[in-house]
């Protein structure tokens, strides 16, 4: 029987990297999106034509009902769940004096409640199962990359890591739970509004002197999923090719 993979946020960029890794290495998918329907449905496609299947499902991580819909749906499809990845997140970056506080709840309510919610209804699920991995995407942003364009964002995915330490107490000993934390990652969605000399400045301050892929955080999140990183545990993994001042 194949293992189960879920994973918020399918539609582009990381989320839809990591399904389709997961796809090619025997796991069936559960996807989620929340407004690009067609762009969902292509990753859904491409992860059939790699032999799996996959179940998608339009849900608002930041609705409890939502993400007890979702659960309840792919535990009946699947009857299993062995790795849960709370990818997805929105980021809305305004100068400082133009930030809301309803802007600010927006954010910390998908990047941080919605990767709670996942957490609580899955994890507790693989808990029963006594076994299964979750891993949530970060940033540097939540460590010591700041942008004041991006305080909202930046707060929450430190709240992502702090999260991550007391999920993996709570599923101790059966759940694995860790944290991907990527760096600059040249994903088609953070690179559109950037100028060439602003993306070569950004890799100048790599040491790998390239902006990271979404392939690069794809092969970390697989390997934290399999069996040989069995014992990494409660950790927040940078996944950015070394930055000076990090």
């Amino acid at each position: 029987m194949k293992k189960v993979c879920v994973i918020s946020g399918i539609s582009r960029g990381i989320g839809k990297a990591i399904a389709l890794e997961f796809a090619k290495n025997g796991y069936n998918i559960v996807g989620t999106y929340s407004k690009n329907k067609n762009l969902a449905e292509q990753t859904q496609t491409e992860i059939k034509l790699l032999g799996a299947e996959c179940l998608l499902y339009k849900c608002d991580i930041s609705r409890e009902e939502d993400v007890k819909n979702l659960f309840e749906k792919a535990v009946k499809k699947f009857n299993r769940v062995d790795v849960l990845v709370n990818n997805a997140a929105i980021s809305i970056d305004t100068l400082f004096s133009e930030k809301t506080a309803e802007n600010f709840k927006k954010t910390l309510e998908i990047n941080l409640v919605g990767t709670f919610l996942m957490s609580k209804f899955f994890g507790e699920f693989m808990f029963s199962q006594k076994s299964g991995k979750i891993i949530n995407i970060a940033s540097t942003n939540g460590i010591n990359t700041y942008y004041p364009m991006c305080f909202d964002y930046d707060a929450s995915k430190a709240g992502v890591i702090s999260l991550t330490h007391n999920l993996a107490m709570q599923f101790a000993p059966f759940v694995n739970v860790n944290c991907v934390a990527p760096g600059f990652i040249a994903t088609e969605s953070e690179i559109k509004d950037m100028d060439q000399e602003f993306i070569k400045m950004e890799e100048e301050k790599v040491f790998k002197k390239r902006a990271g892929t979404e392939q690069d955080v794809a092969n970390l999140v697989l390997f934290l999923s399999s069996d040989k990183a069995d014992y990494i545990n409660s950790e927040v993994i940078r996944i950015d090719g070394g930055m000076y001042g990090a």
